[in-house]
């Protein structure tokens, strides 16, 4: 499976772009209520792992009647061949994540930090 395909995967209330160009590839994947002290990115074997959680803060006052947001998203997806984990950047601002994965022909898994 193609990563493009198992992007097609996530669960449909998860939104991501996949961009490329000669350099690199960038992920772009919605994760609202998540921030970078919540969410765990790797590589590993040649695939990318994102773990996320988010924070829901209900009023005392209120109760679920129906309860559609996920709390959790833990996806491994598969990378193509030229990326590595050299110099591969991740962020979360205002819930979104941005996972920068240069193009190279270095093997080896890395943790990658998120900011």
């Amino acid at each position: 499976m193609q990563l493009r395909e198992a992007l097609g995967e996530l669960p449909e209330t998860v939104f991501a772009d996949l961009l490329e160009n000669e350099e690199a590839y960038l992920l772009v994947i919605d994760l609202p209520g998540s921030t970078s002290e919540t969410v765990d990115v790797r590589l590993e074997d040649g695939r990318l792992r994102i773990e996320a959680r988010r924070e829901k803060d209900v009023p005392r006052s209120f109760r679920y009647v129906t309860e559609e947001r996920s709390l959790f998203l833990d996806a491994e997806l598969p990378l193509p061949s030229d990326v590595s984990g050299g110099g591969a950047e991740a962020e979360v601002e205002k819930g979104v994540l941005t996972i920068r994965l240069p193009k190279s022909t270095d093997e080896g898994g890395q943790h990658i930090p998120v900011s």
